[in-house]
């Protein structure tokens, strides 16, 4: 029996902490915790910053599955079944701290201590449930709506804190590939959400708790969800050239 079941186990501290098959790494903003196609050996559990997940096509297009936040785990296929290789790749959007537990301790805590296993359940549903949201947000609501919905959630809204928050640096190609729209689309529903006063955006996006309407109300802008027809407004700028 190890010592570590001689003593109480504590699931906090196994992962703040080194140990035997587990040790402290630091990664520096853009920097991978591993990548497409890669051995599939170990798990991440993020101590600290922020990081996200992506996907490259065999034409070379890179898309964003979903981002991720201190107190989650990156990795984590690597225990489904027979060690394979990586399916997507894990980079830093911030500077992280992250303890790297090597598959086979990952596996034989979960098998022995109930504690852990517990919370990393609670982890895998809570995964599951943000990707079915994930869908249905993709099947159902306009880009719009998912825009809004996915900078809430990176603003961790509906979690204990301030009312108003600052969330991890993002691209607008990367929320366009997350929300499944064009970079233009996205810029141009950022600018509206400035203007109505529902995020600040210098630099850094600060996200207000006022853009929980356009998540709560279907209708909200129902009036001006489509950009606007620049080839009908030139022509008609044209027309009235003419007549002058």
């Amino acid at each position: 029996m190890s010592m570590m079941n001689n003593s109480a186990f504590n699931p906090a501290d196994f992962l703040a902490s080194a140990g035997l098959g587990r040790r402290i790494v630091r990664i520096k903003n853009k920097g991978a915790f591993f990548t497409q196609g890669s051995p599939a050996d170990c798990v991440f559990y993020l101590q600290s910053g922020t990081a996200k997940l992506t996907v490259l096509s065999t034409v070379g297009k890179e898309a964003t599955i979903t981002l991720l936040s201190a107190g989650q785990f990156i990795g984590e296929e690597s225990i489904a079944g027979p060690q394979g290789l990586r399916m997507s790749s894990a980079f830093a959007t911030s500077g992280c701290v992250a303890l790297k537990i090597e598959r086979d301790e990952m596996i034989r805590v979960l098998h022995e201590e109930h504690a852990f296993s517990d919370i990393f359940l609670k982890f895998l549903l809570a995964r599951s449930m943000r990707t079915q949201a994930d869908l249905v947000d993709q099947l159902f609501n306009s880009s719009e709506k998912r825009l809004a919905r996915i900078l809430l959630l990176m603003a961790e809204f509906g979690k204990p804190g301030e009312p108003e928050c600052l969330i991890p640096k993002i691209t607008q190609e990367s929320l366009a590939d997350m929300i499944g729209t064009t970079r233009s689309r996205v810029s141009f529903f950022m600018n509206r959400f400035r203007k109505l006063g529902f995020i600040e955006y210098n630099r850094r996006i600060r996200v207000h708790k006022s853009l929980l309407n356009v998540v709560l109300h279907d209708q909200f802008f129902s009036r001006n969800a489509a950009r606007p027809d620049v080839a009908k407004t030139s022509l008609r700028k044209k027309k009235r050239a003419v007549r002058a």
